[in-house]
């Protein structure tokens, strides 16, 4: 590396990889009961009970209807998230019975710290492909350092279950996809196809890693012939054995695989139901969002620090295909940038094209997130290199002054981290807080309505407490009295606007104030200048 040298031989710094992992364990070990109950997770957990229920159906019949809660459990038929897949929510699922968690608030407890030992794991992943990718193990744990000091994935570490998680899964692909190109036969070929197809059971957007495969098994048979026969002999492996696994962990494919793969992957573009999301300060329709709202939801919760070391990865890389197209991709090197490229680029281009539904920023492509980070690298790498081989004066004081705005950057972003807890999915990088509120959309995913829900209860002695949302985010205020000891929970009423004593108001599809005949606020939850929850005490009647 150049610096440091003690430091990064290697038994040295394998301890340090097991410490920063280690901490990183402790650290959610520590927060996990922080975070509050996302819109979407009592709706994954549903789907992967039904799942379950049906394997049960198939497997053991008999046994699976003496179960006394049996008759509750929809039926495959009637389960409207059927096309989502289920190879981490149906084992997930398993292990609460296996652990004996029974009520909702160690159920989901449970499941927020079993998410983060997943995410860290996937994190795990990213390091050890973004070593490969950087040829530096140092390198490799920097870029995964940066991937933990992203505000809104790492909140969203305890409690997404499809969007982070899929980070690790995807990541994994890429992997061993570079794995297999690098020495192709039958092993390293069962086991990329064994992983794509987890991967597209988990989302069904990993079908992405089916067309990188493809592609640049055809690069890398052009690049480097003498491998042409053991690449293409293992590929006659890679796809039985993809098909294989996507049809067995994704129980809702067993009766009719070809067809209902089909169904779940044209839903990409078809989401079943229209959605007002707030974007550039109008109420837009997720069906016809512009082609920019990826691109900028990306830009204004990225840390600014990754925006400009993206920028110089860019132009690296573009530097070095500008040399010659044909002789950048006979490196390996090369390959491996078009592969990262692609893998940023390709899904954003995909989207468009295809016109699929996004909402909720752009968490839908939280995967291309480690592309973005691997880049970025590639960019601090670079420039690190030119400041050490420069013996010129100023460019070398120009050097110290970059590297204090970064570090500025970035402890700005650890310390909004920790000022924010444990709301950091309310990150935005450079805009004010009463800008951002105006601009884009708030708690999506309802987690401040916990923290609202145990004020009203904390200072209303009251037996029985009536509380009231709006209709459309009736959702927001069940999930809330999940994480309730049952004592609380058992005061809590939910109730119409017109019967309640207090209103309470995450803001979404309702960025503005309300009117005094909705109530008086008596508690307002503000994040970074940003005004995220509010309750309302109701007029006296």
């Amino acid at each position: 590396m150049g610096f440091f040298p003690t430091l990064w031989r290697p038994r040295r710094f394998s301890w340090m990889v097991g410490a920063f992992f280690g901490l990183l364990t402790l650290l959610g070990v520590a927060l996990y009961r922080d975070y509050g109950v996302g819109w979407d997770e009592q709706l994954d957990r549903l789907n992967g009970i039904i799942n379950a229920k049906y394997v049960a159906l198939q497997l053991a019949p008999e046994l699976a209807r003496r179960q006394a809660t049996f008759a509750q459990i929809p039926d495959m038929r009637d389960n409207q998230d059927a096309d989502h897949g289920v190879l981490y929510q149906l084992p997930l699922v398993v292990l609460e019975k296996v652990v004996g968690v029974e009520d909702s608030r160690d159920v989901y407890f449970f499941r927020h710290l079993v998410i983060w030992l997943t995410c860290v794991a996937g994190t795990y992943v990213v390091y050890r492909v973004a070593a490969r990718y950087l040829g530096s193990r140092p390198w490799g744990l920097l870029v995964a350092g940066a991937l933990v000091l992203s505000p809104r994935l790492f909140a969203e570490s305890f409690y997404n279950y499809k969007d982070v998680v899929f980070i690790g899964f995807f990541a994994l692909g890429i992997g061993t996809l570079w794995w297999w190109l690098r020495r192709p036969g039958w092993g390293r070929a069962a086991v990329h196809g064994a992983v794509v197809g987890a991967a597209i059971d988990v989302r069904t957007m990993a079908v992405l890693l089916v067309g990188f495969t493809v592609g640049f098994a055809v690069l890398e048979g052009w690049a480097r012939p003498a491998i042409r026969r053991q690449l293409f002999g293992s590929f006659l492996l890679l796809v039985p054995v993809l098909a294989v696994v996507i049809v067995m962990g994704w129980p809702y494919l067993w009766e009719a695989p070809v067809q209902h793969f089909v169904a779940a992957f044209t839903s990409f573009s078809r989401y079943r139901a229209d959605m007002l999301t707030v974007y550039l300060g109008q109420e837009q329709s997720v069906r016809d969002l512009p082609w920019h709202y990826l691109p900028v939801w990306m830009l204004v919760t990225t840390p600014l620090p990754y925006v400009a070391l993206l920028l110089a990865g860019l132009a690296v890389v573009g530097r070095q295909a500008m040399r010659g197209l044909s002789t950048w991709l006979h490196t390996t090197a090369g390959r491996q940038d078009a592969l990262v490229l692609a893998w940023l680029l390709g899904p954003l281009v995909a989207i468009v094209v295809l016109r699929s539904v996004v909402y909720d920023g752009w968490r839908h492509v939280y995967f291309v997130y480690p592309a973005l980070l691997l880049l970025a690298g590639r960019g601090a790498q670079a420039l690190w290199r030119d400041w050490h081989a420069t013996s010129r004066p100023a460019l070398r004081r120009g050097g110290y002054g970059a590297v204090a705005v970064l570090a500025l950057g970035l402890g700005h972003t650890l310390l909004r981290m920790v000022l924010d807890h444990p709301y950091q999915n309310m990150y935005f990088s450079f805009l004010p807080g009463p800008v951002a509120e105006r601009l884009f959309e708030r708690d999506y995913w309802g987690l401040s309505g916990r923290e609202g829900v145990e004020w009203i209860l904390a200072h209303d002695s009251s037996a029985v407490v009536p509380v009231a949302t709006e209709p459309r985010t009736a959702l927001m205020l069940h999930n809330a009295q999940l994480l309730l000891p049952p004592a609380q929970r058992a005061r809590l009423r939910m109730v119409p606007v017109a019967q309640a004593r207090y209103f309470l108001t995450t803001y979404r599809w309702h960025p503005g104030p309300y009117p005094d005949s909705v109530g008086r606020p008596v508690y307002v939850r503000r994040v970074n200048g940003l005004t995220l929850l509010s309750v309302l005490r109701r007029p006296t009647r």
